[in-house]
């Protein structure tokens, strides 16, 4: 598998093809490879939510400008920070931590006194820029991993976060929207999948100092 070639076929899928379904095998694959993303500290302050229900899609789709991506791609990928970062979050973590690596809890009690302290002291806004870059580097993971497994991505921001968290009831779970990607297989009518991928050079792109 060559990903250089990979990137280089997927773009972002604006007409999918609603009848071509990700079985499940390949949508385990996608997130596994997600759950396994970068993040800081590797507290994971989001949660991914994969919508299938199609009454659920068209409500989401008439806040998202009627993208027929929304309806049309086999699953729709959410990611919802966290609102408020709380104790039991690093508190979980940490017993996961001490679970899986065979340790003593309090071995880890300098570790934990870090991540408590770094949360703490975020105010609510920068809390929610830090929750949010989190849920992008995860983004950025489904996206590589969908293209090396052969499915289409198109990461997504147009839509209206606050009717989002609305129709899915994350209000009251303590979550926030922040970014969307609609995966499945492009629509052989999709034009764009022709089109030459346009970015910079690379001695433009890199600075070397």
């Amino acid at each position: 598998m060559d990903i250089l070639e990979k990137l280089n076929w997927r773009y972002a899928v604006k007409k999918f093809d609603p009848t071509k379904k990700l079985n499940a095998a390949q949508l385990e694959r996608v997130l596994e490879a997600t759950r396994l993303s970068a993040s800081s500290y590797g507290l994971q302050p989001y949660k991914v939510i994969v919508v299938k229900d199609p009454a659920v899609r068209e409500a989401l789709k008439a806040v998202s400008w009627n993208q027929p991506q929304i309806t049309d791609a086999s699953h729709l990928v959410i990611f919802a920070r966290y609102d408020e970062l709380k104790d039991d979050h690093v508190n979980n973590y940490i017993d996961r931590i001490a679970g899986a690596r065979n340790l003593q809890r309090n071995e880890l009690e300098g570790f934990e006194n870090v991540m408590k302290g770094t949360v703490s002291r975020l105010s609510e806004d920068a809390a929610a820029v830090w929750t949010s870059k989190q849920a992008y580097l995860a983004l950025g993971t489904l996206l590589t991993a969908s293209a090396v497994e052969g499915i289409d991505a198109c990461p997504m921001e147009g839509f209206d976060a606050a009717a989002y968290d609305e129709i899915l009831g994350l209000k009251g779970k303590n979550l926030r929207t922040v970014v969307v990607a609609a995966i499945g297989f492009r629509a052989e009518e999709d034009g764009m999948q022709h089109a030459k991928k346009v970015r910079k050079p690379l001695e433009d792109f890199v600075e070397l100092v």
